[in-house]
């Protein structure tokens, strides 16, 4: 069996598959990349850094043998000419499903859906019978980028220290070379909302697509919300906590104001309140992270009081409030599905169940799992899992497309495939939130991905150590 350094170094012979695209062209191949930077910071208060790690750790990520460093992928070239996917069935999320469909995209945008579309002559065909094309997953609150081994600290940079932030910029940490992105991909999921966390005001999450040379070229929409941590009501200095999140929106809202009636060259500019701005207008919304009833009930009322956007993201008791969730129309973002009971007089399906149930309280809501960058894509499990609790199949599909797309402005680009839309999208074998199902070709922006990741190259590596030992190697 060719190894990945072989394909690379051009010695020949057959390269892993790719999916339905292979027989019309090459996949990328491309130098060995150093090794990524980044996994999970700690979300308190103020960022903690491990004593003993630093210059060291960061030595041994730059120097990793080549052979590791070789399972990175090169990004995919733009869109050139238009193709069409033909005779699939096309899963539109937002106008029902498509039986022998045709969907054509050019310029890295769709043209056309349908049944009886026109491909265009200088088109190139592509034959999905059998398959299915579902748009781009979306995960609305993810550290993908911006983390990589939780336990070597130089790779973290989902935070900043001090507790007010809200000029940190997510989008300028994202690490085009993790390894979480090809795994992430390859598993359907095409956007993540890259969020900051730690203090009261972390700062702007961004919308990347998974794809790109650079954060730049990755850059979806970027700022995408504002972050807010909702203190904890169990806490002694709850009270001084809420007041000086009031303080701070009360000491950005009167910048606003400076600017707008006053002479702005005589304002200094503070970039805090700067980033700030587009929240009084309505154009950003905020993402308060808050868990318990008490938690979202206070985030409401406040947010309210402010004349402010806001999800809530995590939303463990959410179903507890679900009525006030639903005549507020304040959308939840839930992040984990598979979990136990958080109290021992909770039932067994409290978490599983929980979308089911906001679902029939008509509660708006996105489906995250963890923020984790690392178990990215297991994003298509926790929604599977809602389906095998009650959620309607299409409901936990929208919770991972269209709705976290809504709910954060972007349901422009992705989300749905219609004319227009961003040629963001999967052809798998089956329902993608489905165990089974192998997305077998992405596109983002048009641009055919290069399916391999770090998960398939250790699959290749390992396989080839069992025929190496059952007297098979070489095959």
């Amino acid at each position: 069996m060719q190894t990945w350094i072989d394909r690379v170094n051009g010695r020949g012979g057959l390269e892993p598959a790719r999916g339905p695209a292979e027989h019309r062209r090459q996949g990328s191949g491309g130098p060995p990349k150093p090794c990524a930077k980044a996994e999970a910071s700690p979300s308190g208060r103020h960022r903690k850094r491990r004593p003993g790690i630093g210059l060291a750790a960061a030595a041994a990520l730059l120097l990793a043998p080549a052979a590791a460093a070789a399972q990175e992928v090169v990004p995919a070239p733009p869109q050139r000419a238009p193709i069409a996917l033909v005779g699939g069935t096309i899963h539109t999320v937002a106008n029902g499903v498509i039986e022998n469909g045709t969907i054509v995209f050019a310029d890295g945008r769709i043209t056309a859906v349908g049944a009886n579309v026109q491909v265009p002559a200088d088109a190139e065909r592509v034959d999905i019978s059998g398959k299915h094309v579902y748009p781009g997953l979306i995960s609305a609150f993810s550290t993908v980028g911006i983390t990589e081994l939780g336990s070597v600290d130089v790779t973290n940079d989902t935070s900043e220290l001090g507790d007010v932030n809200p000029n940190v910029r997510a989008e300028v940490a994202v690490n085009a070379e993790s390894r979480h992105i090809g795994t992430t991909r390859s598993n359907g999921v095409l956007v993540t909302v890259t969020s900051p966390s730690g203090g009261l005001i972390s700062g702007l999450a961004a919308a990347m697509n998974l794809d790109g040379w650079t954060w730049e070229e990755m850059i979806l929409k970027a700022p995408a919300a504002l972050i807010v941590n909702w203190p904890n009501p169990g806490s002694n200095d709850y009270a001084d906590d809420v007041a000086e999140l009031e303080g701070i929106f009360d000491t950005a809202r009167a910048y606003r104001a400076r600017k707008e009636n006053g002479d702005a060259s005589t304002i200094a500019t503070d970039p805090r309140w700067e980033a700030m701005l587009p929240v009084f207008s309505g154009d950003l919304p905020v993402i308060v992270s808050a868990n318990d009833v008490a938690q979202m009930q206070d985030a409401m009322a406040w947010a309210e009081a402010e004349g402010l956007r806001i999800i809530l993201r995590g939303g463990r008791d959410a179903w507890y409030i679900a009525d006030h969730l639903a005549r507020a129309q304040v959308p939840v973002l839930l992040t984990s599905v598979i979990s136990g009971p958080s109290r021992d007089w909770e039932p067994i399906d409290a978490a599983y169940g929980q979308p089911r149930r906001l679902h029939e309280a008509g509660v708006r809501f996105a489906i995250t799992g963890g923020s984790s960058a690392a178990y990215a894509n297991r994003l298509p499990y926790e929604a599977g899992a809602a389906i095998a609790y009650g959620l309607p199949p299409d409901e936990a599909l929208k919770a991972v497309t269209l709705y976290p797309a809504q709910f954060l402005g972007i349901d422009d680009r992705v989300g749905s495939l219609q004319p227009g839309r961003d040629a963001t999208l999967l052809i798998t074998t089956g329902h993608p939130l489905e165990y089974a199902t192998i997305v077998e070709q992405a596109y983002v922006e048009g641009r055919e991905i290069d399916m391999m990741d770090a998960h398939k190259r250790f699959f290749e590596k390992y396989r080839e150590k069992q025929q190496q030992r059952s007297g098979g190697g070489g095959g």
